[in-house]
């Protein structure tokens, strides 16, 4: 009889490590692409603006340039929440990386017990066999 893996329910606890980590990587990747949408669109925005209207007084220009100046401001912001999700992003996928690396591991390992535990069998029913074999051998030897 096979016995089991006895590391399995360490490799079942790297496994759940794991898929957390790749949950959270997943989640950190969409966190950047919504930093980079929203960044994209308010450079859009800024553009979109600056031949919008025509200016016709000092009021006027007073607006334009407040607004612009709030667009890249707001555009600033955008960038440092662009690399901070960026960073966490990169932590993500070095956690991920590293839950992997402990799986891939244990992997190996169980690989190798099963393999081993194949073997074993096998030699078990070989050696059957050549017993069966020699007992008809020497049974039909002294007929």
């Amino acid at each position: 009889m096979a016995r089991r893996f006895p590391l399995a329910g360490l490799l079942r606890l790297r496994h759940t490590e794991q898929d957390r980590a790749a949950a959270s990587l997943a989640t950190a990747n969409e966190r950047v692409r919504e930093a980079a949408d929203a960044r994209i669109a308010a450079r859009r925005s800024l553009a979109d603006a600056e031949g919008a209207q025509p200016i016709e007084d000092a009021a006027t220009l007073s607006a334009v340039a407040a607004a612009r100046a709030a667009t890249r401001g707001m555009l600033e912001e955008l960038d440092a929440v662009v690399r901070t999700r960026r960073a966490d992003a990169d932590r993500a996928q070095d956690e991920y990386t590293a839950a992997r690396r402990a799986a891939v591991g244990l992997e190996k390992l169980e690989g190798k017990h099963a393999a081993d535990q194949t073997a074993e069998e096998l030699r078990t029913e070989q050696n059957a066999l050549d017993e069966i074999a020699a007992r008809r051998r020497t049974e039909s030897g002294a007929r």
